[in-house]
């Protein structure tokens, strides 16, 4: 059954590395053939190579960081932000803001857990 199980997780993978690929491309054409590229766009660039970036550690490691799905969550609000910012009342902006500060947040603290700056570190036993 775990063999089952990790081989699904590969051919999963596999199917996100290809679709990811084939959506930055499809990325690619557009700006092209729009002469235009923004902000929006950079951040969705941003966000397949952070997928990108998560595939290979995952085919690495066989395992995923927290870190990796917060920071596409992150980049995923601000684009978020900034297409639905022009169309929105600022004061509706409030709520993805506290999202990405919330996200943001748990970043730090997890970045810092094993880190001697918290004190949180066990100290050896002699």
């Amino acid at each position: 059954m775990e063999k089952i199980a990790k081989n699904l997780q590969l051919i999963l993978m596999c199917i996100i590395l290809i679709s990811t690929v084939i959506a930055v491309g499809i990325e690619i054409y557009k700006m092209f053939e729009s002469r235009l590229v923004t902000l929006a766009d950079l951040l969705l660039m941003f966000l397949y190579l952070e997928v990108l970036a998560m595939v290979r550690v995952f085919w690495n490691q066989q395992s995923i960081s927290i870190t990796l799905p917060l920071l596409i969550a992150i980049t995923a609000l601000a684009r978020f932000i900034i297409l639905q910012g022009k169309e929105m009342d600022p004061s509706a902006l409030v709520y993805e803001a506290v999202a990405i500060v919330l996200i943001a947040g748990a970043i730090v603290i997890l970045r810092l857990r094993h880190s001697d700056k918290l004190g949180l570190k066990k100290k050896k036993s002699k």
